[in-house]
């Protein structure tokens, strides 16, 4: 098995494609966008920076060459494809936290807001709960 189509089905990722020509990849990027797909590409060579920079998200390993690592969104270390399957969950639990943290100061914002503007709150209570809610985004990050 190649090394795309082991980090691959260790992502659970089904459509892959390796050793495509920089057209193919263009091309195919293209098609996928339209029909509303969010593509992740990963390359290291010259003939992947234009697709990395056209993917909605894009990784490059460091030893890349320049042009693919400045047309990535994220360098990771090491050459091995072994890293994708992890940088995947850590950005899908990252966007998970993101989510709850949006949830979280909108359930506060839609209860402190009206109690703010009906002057139930003292400036005090107001900057404690202000600081509190903050803190427990930041602690929930």
């Amino acid at each position: 098995m190649c090394p795309t189509a082991a980090a691959a089905q260790a992502a659970g990722i089904t459509d892959w494609r390796a050793s495509a020509t920089p057209q193919f990849k263009a091309q195919r990027l293209q098609e996928l966008e339209r029909s509303g797909a969010k593509v992740l590409m990963v390359g290291d060579g010259l003939n992947d920076a234009a697709a990395l920079a056209m993917a909605h998200a894009s990784l490059a390993p460091g030893g890349a060459v320049d042009v693919s690592r400045l047309a990535s969104d994220c360098v990771f270390s090491g050459e091995s494809l072994q890293s994708v399957p992890r940088i995947i969950a850590i950005a899908r639990k990252a966007r998970h936290r993101i989510r709850e943290n949006f949830a979280f100061a909108t359930v506060y914002n839609l209860i402190a807001i009206p109690i703010a503007l009906l002057g139930w709150a003292t400036p005090m209570v107001a900057a404690i709960a202000m600081s509190s809610s903050s803190a427990i985004v930041t602690l929930n990050a």
